[in-house]
């Protein structure tokens, strides 16, 4: 595990990254309420604009790969008819699980931020370091911790009131 994958990042967070965290949660409180997911949304940024957009879909589609970061490339990709997205910037409001990490790396994405840490499954730092492994031909930049409080109880909320 790295440090600086795990932890919050020590670089102060810009407006446009806020914008689109902010963004990024607007989409998970919608899995919550119109999908009855969990709470997770991700946004796909190049260039100052939004190429592609997700929130968790596993339950209502009955597929395991519908985590918010894979649909966000997948509107990405119908929508720029390219597979790859060097320069892009992916904002999530949850650490990526390793499925979606890979996802990731194979789409040439630059940067990702992350508002909550996933202590069991997270592969941005937390569990598995695979955004940032020398083993790929790819690394991605990592920051974390941006509204990672609003996250962090989005899931409490939710998971709470399904026990």
């Amino acid at each position: 595990m790295t440090d600086s994958a795990a932890e919050p990042s020590r670089e102060p967070f810009t407006a446009d990254d806020e914008r689109w965290m902010r963004r990024a949660l607007e989409l998970a409180a919608h899995a919550r309420d119109a999908c009855g997911e969990v709470p997770v949304g991700a946004v796909l940024v190049t260039a100052g604009e939004a190429i592609g957009e997700g929130w968790n879909h596993n339950i209502s589609l009955n597929d395991p790969s519908a985590h918010a970061e894979i649909l966000a490339l997948r509107a990405a990709g119908q929508k720029l008819g390219n597979y790859r997205f060097p320069g892009s910037t992916l904002y999530a409001t949850l650490e990526p699980c390793a499925m979606c990490a890979m996802a990731l790396v194979h789409a040439r994405v630059a940067r990702v931020v992350y508002a909550a840490a996933d202590p069991k499954t997270g592969a941005a730092g937390s569990v598995f370091d695979t955004l940032v492994s020398d083993r790929h031909n790819h690394r991605i930049a990592v920051d974390s911790g941006l509204f990672a409080a609003e996250s962090a109880a989005l899931l409490r909320e939710f998971f709470r009131n399904r026990r």
